[in-house]
């Protein structure tokens, strides 16, 4: 990602310097910080450092350099201010209490009981050891990112933090020494990683990470969805659901959220949770939830990561994880980020809004918080539930982005389900639709006595079951006249065929639906 927002910047991408600030402030703010003791300086030496940065990026031959290129600079930078008259100095133990406007401060947080006595200890160590420890207990960056910023192999910094950690035993009581590092990874095997699919799952059991791994198997993208979706009549309502449209039988459904709930329940015994999530509403409607469930407990020492992805080297069209080759996914290893109460609050009111009756819950949600989130570790977030919204039927003609793309698609010349399948989940990738999903919105668009498209073979029943269609892949597929006429936006698809669907916890039914999408507003809007 690093190398990437530099040459962008190298091109004159402004906004793409903005995401390599907000990425090095916190880390550049620390090495300032230790070598100032002084909270103003340090803002002062990291904001003449990006000042600085900016204005010579266009010399750096090699962008996969920048972290140390940039770590040089705001070391100079340090040195020219020492040189200056200080000002009062401002302890760090003080400045963790000063306001969120303060860049980079607000994200240093205590982690565990006993950490102000930690850090006090940690001061007292040699340059070697304190800044690594540092970095990676304090501010929660990763043994990679900080590899790369102070320009020390992987292996040499595990050997400073393991002889900083023997250092402080002599400082500290066995007993706290253990309280405080115990939930502290550097490789160990006590991780639990929750992933969204079963091939990533595999790949990563495969030795590409230490711990456990628990798969994840939701589909919140369709179907009912509530606050609390484990309470006994919410479940019922979701695996009654989920079997009607996607087949998927309620027993096993209601019987595998029992096991991974379970698995849940007992997180506390683990040092660290890896959240590994992509940029699509089936996953960050999957992150949302998972973080609105940590919110809710007491995580005693266990500490929250997440890796969350939108794109890889390589890949034009990312999907997900499942595309990657455990080479390629085994390079991702150790670079998730902590997550802060920040990321908890906003994933549990991204849950609550999206469980919500009201989509106007979920709309004034992105609107307040936009910038917050695309700052936070769920920059994917607002992309994902925005395209949720604009599932709703369209204020035009009924349809929703989804049976709007298809038809689309369609008229552009795609005749069979499996053509429509791949062209339409690459337009729609933000959303980012499997196969069962997809055929739920392609039997709305089939079934009842007015389709808007046909299927060779196939009769257009209310009941119409594609599992049950031989060849079904690679049927013919037209659109019907009246397709034509809702495509056009001369007649309505909801007062034509009507709807039975769930958008989250908002449920459309019937012939005249309360919501609509107002694509020129980019807002929902009350029929």
């Amino acid at each position: 990602m690093v190398t990437r927002l530099v040459e962008e910047v190298q091109k004159g991408d402004t906004e793409a310097f903005g995401q390599l600030m907000a990425h090095f402030r916190g880390m550049a703010f620390a090495v300032s910080y230790d070598m100032l003791r002084d909270v103003h300086l340090a803002e002062d030496a990291v904001q003449e450092a990006f000042i600085e940065a900016y204005t010579n990026i266009g010399k750096l031959q090699q962008p996969s350099a920048f972290p140390g290129w940039f770590k040089t600079i705001v070391v100079r930078q340090c040195q020219r201010l020492l040189r200056r008259k200080r000002q009062a100095i401002l302890p760090l133990e003080d400045a963790m209490q000063i306001s969120q406007e303060s860049p980079g401060v607000a994200e240093i947080a205590e982690r565990r009981e006993g950490a102000q006595v930690l850090q006090q200890s940690v001061s007292s160590l040699s340059d070697k050891l304190r800044v690594p420890l540092q970095l990676f207990y304090f501010y929660g960056y990763s043994l990679q990112e900080i590899s790369d910023y102070l320009d020390i192999p992987v292996s040499a910094l595990k050997k400073r933090l393991f002889d900083g950690r023997r250092k402080l035993r002599g400082a500290l009581p066995v007993i706290d020494l253990a309280s405080m590092f115990n939930n502290l990874y550097e490789g160990g095997g006590n991780m639990l990683h929750i992933v969204n699919g079963d091939s990533v799952g595999n790949m990563l059991k495969k030795g590409i990470v230490s711990g456990d791994v628990l798969v994840w198997r939701e589909v919140y993208s369709a179907g009912p969805n509530f606050v609390n979706p484990a309470g006994e009549a919410e479940r019922m309502l979701r695996a009654q659901s989920l079997e009607q449209s996607m087949g998927i039988p309620a027993a096993e459904y209601r019987a595998a959220c029992a096991e991974q709930e379970e698995k849940l329940r007992g997180i506390n015994r683990y040092d660290e949770v890896v959240l590994w999530f992509e940029h699509d509403l089936f996953d960050q409607s999957m992150l949302a939830y998972l973080l609105h469930y940590f919110k809710g407990q007491k995580l005693g020492g266990t500490k929250l990561s997440l890796l969350c992805i939108g794109e890889f080297p390589g890949i034009d069209l990312f999907h997900g994880l499942g595309q990657l080759t455990p080479a390629q996914l085994k390079t991702l290893s150790g670079t998730w980020r902590s997550i802060e109460q920040k990321e908890l609050e906003l994933g549990s009111e991204l849950w609550q809004a999206y469980a919500h009756p009201d989509p106007l819950q979920m709309s004034d949600l992105l609107a307040l918080r936009r910038q917050e989130l695309e700052a936070s570790a769920l920059p994917f977030a607002y992309a994902a539930f925005q395209a949720h919204l604009s599932r709703l039927p369209s204020v035009v003609n009924g349809l929703g982005l989804v049976e709007q793309t298809t038809l689309e698609v369609v008229r552009g010349g795609a005749d069979t389900p499996m053509k429509l399948f791949r062209q339409v989940t690459d337009s729609l990738h933000v959303l980012g639709m499997g196969d069962l999903e997809y055929w739920l919105y392609l039997r709305g668009l089939v079934q009842g006595a007015q389709p808007l498209l046909m299927i060779d073979g196939t009769a257009a029943a209310d009941n119409f079951d594609f599992r049950r269609v031989p060849d079904f892949l690679n049927r013919k597929v037209t659109m019907t006249a009246l397709g034509e006429q809702i495509l056009d936006g001369a007649a309505d698809r909801v007062a034509v065929q009507g709807l039975d669907v769930w958008y989250g916890g908002l449920h459309l039914e019937g012939h005249s639906v309360p919501w609509r999408w107002d694509s020129s507003a980019q807002m929902p809007v009350r029929m």
